[in-house]
C-alpha cells in the first residue's frame, strides 16, 4: 500500500505513493498476502529524485511536504528506515500533517510492524478526517486481520470522499469477496475498471470471483486481461487454470498451471491442480 503492487494506479496524490492494489487469493485455497507492496523503481528513477528533494530539503528545512515526499521516494527503493526517519521529521514539522502519518503507516506495514501502523492511519484520520487515501489505508489492513465490518466502514467513507477512486473500489471488492460476496465484489471491480482499465489486479480479482459463481469464460477473458499486462503474474496463469479446468479443457487447465510453476514453483493453487490433473507427478518437483 506505500504503493501499488501489481500494476499501477496514478499516485492519489504527490505526497502519498499510490495505494497496493492485488489480487487476493480468497476463492480456495490460501490467501495470497499482497496488501502492502511497494511501488518497483524500475527506471531508477527514485534515486533522481532523492537527490533533488535533498536539496529542495537544504533549502526549505522547516516545510514537512518535502520531507514526506522525498520519504516517498525512499520507499519506492526499500529504503524504509530513511523513509520513516522523513515521515517523523514531517510530523514533528507539522503535527496534522495527515499524508505524513498515512505514509509512515505504509512503511511500518512495509516492516510487519501492523500495531505501529494502524495507530498511524488512526492518527491521520483524528488530524483530518476528510483524507480518504488514510481510510484505504486502514481498511487494507484491518481487512488483513480479519476485522472485516470495520473494514468496510473505512471503505464506505472512503468512496463517499473519493467517489472516483479506483483504489477504494478494489479494496472494497477485496473485502467483499474475502467474505463470499461475489457479486457485490464483482460490481466493485467492474467500478474499479471503468476507472482504470490498464491496470491488471482488478481484472484477476474479478476473474477470481467469476470462477466462484461459475462463469469460467468471464473468468478466463479476465485473466488473460490481466496477462497482457503482465504475463508473468503467476497468480493470473494459476487461476486461469482454475477456470480452464473446471470449464473442461484440460489440455488448457494444464498448460496455464505448468506456466504458472516455471514463474513460481510454490504456487500453491498451481501445484494443487497441476497434481490433479497429472497425477500427483508435480509432487516431484517440491
Amino acid at each position: 500500500m506505500i504503493a501499488p503492487s501489481i500494476r499501477r494506479f496514478a499516485p492519489l496524490s504527490l505526497a502519498l505513493t499510490a495505494l497496493s492494489l492485488a489480487a487476493c487469493s480468497t476463492v480456495g485455497g490460501a490467501p495470497t498476502q499482497r496488501i502492502a507492496v511497494v511501488e518497483e523503481d524500475t527506471q531508477g528513477t527514485s534515486q533522481v529524485n532523492i537527490a533533488s528533494l535533498s536539496d529542495v530539503i537544504q533549502r526549505n528545512p522547516n516545510d514537512p511536504s518535502a520531507y514526506n515526499t522525498r520519504g516517498a521516494a525512499y520507499a519506492r527503493v526499500g529504503r524504509y528506515s530513511d523513509a520513516m526517519a522523513d515521515f517523523t521529521k514531517a510530523i514533528q514539522l507539522d503535527p496534522n500533517y495527515a499524508p505524513a502519518y498515512t505514509n509512515r503507516a505504509l512503511a511500518l506495514r512495509q516492516t510487519n510492524r501492523n500495531d505501529q501502523a494502524l495507530a498511524d492511519f488512526t492518527r491521520s484520520i483524528q488530524a483530518d478526517p476528510n483524507y480518504g487515501p488514510a481510510y484505504i489505508g486502514r481498511a487494507n489492513l484491518l481487512r488483513a486481520q480479519g476485522a472485516y465490518q470495520e473494514a468496510l466502514n473505512d471503505l464506505n467513507m472512503a468512496t463517499r470522499l473519493l467517489p472516483e477512486s479506483a483504489e477504494a473500489l478494489h479494496s472494497r471488492g477485496l473485502l467483499y469477496q474475502r467474505q463470499g460476496l461475489h457479486q457485490q465484489a464483482i460490481l466493485d471491480f467492474d467500478a474499479t475498471i471503468d476507472r482504470n482499465p490498464f491496470v491488471g489486479a482488478p481484472y484477476a480479482a474479478r476473474g477470481q470471483s467469476y470462477v466462484a459463481t461459475n462463469q469460467f469464460d468471464k473468468a478466463i477473458e479476465d485473466f488473460n486481461a490481466a496477462l497482457n499486462v503482465n504475463n508473468k503474474d503467476a497468480d493470473s496463469w494459476a487461476w486461469r487454470g482454475v477456470a480452464m479446468e473446471r470449464k473442461g479443457d484440460r489440455q488448457g487447465a494444464i498448460e496455464s498451471y505448468s506456466r504458472a510453476l516455471a514463474l513460481d514453483s510454490s504456487n500453491s493453487v498451481a501445484r494443487q491442480g497441476n497434481s490433479r490433473l497429472q497425477g500427483g507427478v508435480a509432487t516431484l518437483f517440491r
